[in-house]
């Protein structure tokens, strides 16, 4: 089969590579029909996550019809159009059972390299290198997902194959940022990236009740489909003071909940910070500082971007001395995709507007191109495997 895989730093190439067999009872075959490109696949072209291998398939964000099942599959069978979780979860351990699937204790084959840098085994996650378990990911023809029961999820009629697809991770991890964060009705949220996460965090936190929801970002194509598709306020971060202008619209008070949707490559300015991305001298957490110091006294910070390592700068005393609470996560996929799909079946979510881009896969290159450097308005390059 066809597969865009990871060859060495900011080298793609579409291979022919083996098909996908059933390794599990409890697995299934997939047959993708859209994969779409994520931010957290970028740090893994760039470098900065590591055990990657040369000719490993990326992708993790995927819809497609099951075109194989295990002997143990009982809620799936051959020919359901499904959605699935990047994150891969067993279902039945201490975790998955609290809900708590991106912490999985069983579907990460090999977790020493989480082990010594986190001091804990993670999940595993399609397409996101050998220390998230070397699953193949979903830029390709076919995929084994395992543990189908507890990872696909069938995608209701009437629900098109575009909307459908960002439930697989952009929509549930925007949705635990807003939730895991506390947001309640009336209250006023802030986030930080107008991507395709930050922009589900947004509408997440306008459909839980929040009287006021304010989006920043610098790229205008961004903010204009945030103000547009979700009907929130923005912010130009490379025009004012982020903190002096949430400080001046909320009454002097900050936001409820801050919610940083950038991660570790962050924009930088300034020589120092210019010098340590060159350098790739640890990662950038310059949202997420900027959010603890705009947040309001005794209020939340939810990191959803991705952070692999140690971070400089840190404002431990801020968020001490303002007795915030700050909470991060991979995404709990399974936790939100029947709500998210449920929401989507009935209006009151639509997704399909990220998509600005759509090609084959035999442009893939070209795809993470556009949208790595943000070309001609990229937020999100979908790929048709078999167009």
């Amino acid at each position: 089969m066809r597969a865009l895989c990871w060859q060495g730093v900011n080298e793609l190439s579409v291979e022919r590579v083996p098909d996908p067999v059933i390794v599990n009872a409890q697995d299934a075959i997939v047959k993708v029909g859209l994969t779409t490109t994520c931010g957290s696949d970028l740090h893994l072209i760039d470098g900065y996550i590591p055990a990657m291998r040369a000719g490993d398939v990326i992708g993790h964000e995927f819809l497609g019809e099951i075109v194989e099942v295990g002997s143990q599959v009982r809620r799936h069978r051959v020919g359901d159009r499904v959605v699935v979780s990047s994150i891969i979860g067993c279902g039945r351990c201490w975790q998955c059972e609290s809900g708590m699937w991106s912490l999985c204790e069983n579907s990460n084959l090999k977790p020493g390299v989480t082990e010594m840098a986190w001091g804990g085994d993670t999940a595993g996650i399609f397409g996101h290198s050998h220390a998230m378990g070397g699953f193949r990911g979903s830029h390709a023809e076919y995929v084994r997902v395992p543990f189908a029961d507890h990872g696909a999820f069938t995608v209701p009629d009437g629900v098109d194959d575009m909307n459908a697809l960002f439930a697989s991770d952009a929509a549930p991890t925007g949705w635990m940022g807003a939730e895991l964060g506390g947001v309640k009705p009336g209250d006023v949220v802030a986030v930080w990236g107008c991507g395709a996460v930050g922009q589900m965090a947004a509408c997440a936190a306008v459909l839980l009740g929040a009287d006021r929801v304010i989006a920043i970002d610098r790229l205008p194509e961004r903010l204009a489909m945030a103000e547009h598709h979700i009907g929130i306020e923005t912010i130009d971060y490379s025009r004012t003071d982020v903190v002096a202008e949430l400080t001046e619209r909320t009454g002097g008070r900050g936001p409820d909940v801050c919610v940083e949707a950038v991660g570790m490559e962050a924009d930088v300015s300034g020589l120092y910070g210019k010098v340590r991305k060159r350098a790739m001298m640890g990662e950038r957490p310059t949202a997420v500082r900027e959010a603890i110091h705009a947040c309001r006294k005794g209020g939340s910070v939810f990191v959803l971007g991705v952070f692999a390592g140690t971070v400089d700068r840190f404002p431990l005393g801020a968020m001490m001395n303002k007795g915030l609470t700050v909470r991060g996560a991979q995404q709990h996929g399974q936790r939100y995709i029947p709500r998210l799909l449920d929401l989507i079946g009935r209006g009151e979510l639509r997704t399909s507007h990220l998509a600005t881009h759509t090609m084959p896969l035999t442009e893939g290159p070209r795809g993470y191109d556009l949208f790595k450097h943000k070309k001609d308005g990229c937020v999100r390059a979908v790929f048709r495997p078999w167009a």
